[in-house]
């Protein structure tokens, strides 16, 4: 067994007279394959592709303004010059403001849709969101940041050299041959595993020719993130605390409480609300927006019931219920 993971930090990828950032170019990944995922997970829920994408830019561009301010409030004795405040090609976001940015942005778009769709995004998010992540800090990991202290375990970093963000560990310098918690690593790995326990989830439900119970993956993503998120930022070094916390922490304190409510109170109901067949069940919700003129509400609507809706549309949904029943 390796004493420790040999570390060499490896800021950009030369591809002959093209040199790229890696951090750029993995938190880039991680948003285009998590949106991805996100929008072939609503689409068979009645969410269009472009709705999800176009939700999704908009999430993140508030989450990486979110990020990179919290950041920057967090690590002042990085900041020389107002062009570090937002040099974040170089490295430096925090995962606690962008959520929360993200959060706040989105949920007008959230509130177009029926409930049941509302948490079946949230689903797809989620489900995005713990691979995106997992992308993201291989970008942190390249550019040598959030080290933990000093110690001995089969995955702590063995620093073999090259550029670092963080040049200590606490007020230790940083020198070839020393070993420490990489949390950048850890969360890289508890983040795929995460997303590989998901992603099985949902494919064997599918296959079953079930749906995964709305408020499902949401929940276990937020109490699960929220614990290895907490136990990994405990072994940080070089992060502002405030009461013994980092800012991340303290979100967690916030992050697993929801998600068990989630789990406990909201799930049991949302699985009531969806039936055993959860498609059509997500339809008959949205006949109550009928009404509504927003694209997720039409999109809800059977074909034949948008298609008539000029002068059959309560017909065709009589005639829905009646099958149904």
């Amino acid at each position: 067994m390796l004493a420790a993971v040999p570390y060499t930090t490896f800021p950009t990828i030369d591809l002959g007279p093209l040199s790229l950032r890696t951090f750029g170019l993995m938190v880039a990944t991680g948003v285009l394959v998590g949106a991805w995922i996100a929008a072939v997970y609503a689409e068979r829920y009645g969410i269009p592709r472009d709705e999800t994408y176009r939700v999704a830019t908009y999430m993140v561009l508030a989450g990486i303004v979110g990020a990179r301010l919290t950041w920057a409030a967090t690590h002042t004795d990085q900041i020389d010059n107002p062009i570090d405040v937002i040099a974040i090609w170089e490295g430096g976001i925090q995962f606690s403001g962008g959520f929360i940015a993200a959060l706040v942005v989105g949920l007008p778009f959230f509130k177009r849709w029926t409930e049941l769709q509302r948490w079946r995004v949230l689903d797809g998010y989620a489900l995005g969101l713990s691979i995106g992540l997992a992308f993201g800090r291989v970008g942190c990991y390249s550019v040598g940041e959030h080290f933990g202290r000093r110690g001995e375990f089969f995955l702590a970093s063995r620093y073999d050299g090259g550029d670092v963000r963080e040049p200590l560990l606490g007020d230790i310098p940083l020198t070839e041959g020393m070993t420490f918690h990489n949390t950048s690593l850890y969360e890289l790995v508890y983040l795929a595993v995460l997303f590989a326990a998901l992603g099985a989830l949902v494919l064997a439900t599918w296959r079953r020719g079930r749906d995964v119970v709305p408020g499902t993956i949401v929940g276990i993503f937020i109490v699960y993130y929220g614990v290895t998120r907490w136990l990994s930022d405990s072994l940080r070094v070089n992060d502002e605390r405030v009461a013994g916390m980092t800012g991340a922490q303290w979100m967690c304190l916030v992050m697993v409480p929801a998600g068990i409510w989630i789990l406990w109170k909201v799930r049991p109901r949302l699985a009531e609300l969806a039936g055993p067949d959860a498609t059509s069940a997500e339809v008959r919700t949205a006949e109550g927006d009928a009404d509504s003129d927003t694209p997720a509400a039409d999109a809800a609507r059977p074909t034949g019931a948008r298609e008539g809706q000029a002068g059959t549309g309560s017909g065709t949904m009589r005639a829905m219920r009646a099958t149904e029943r």
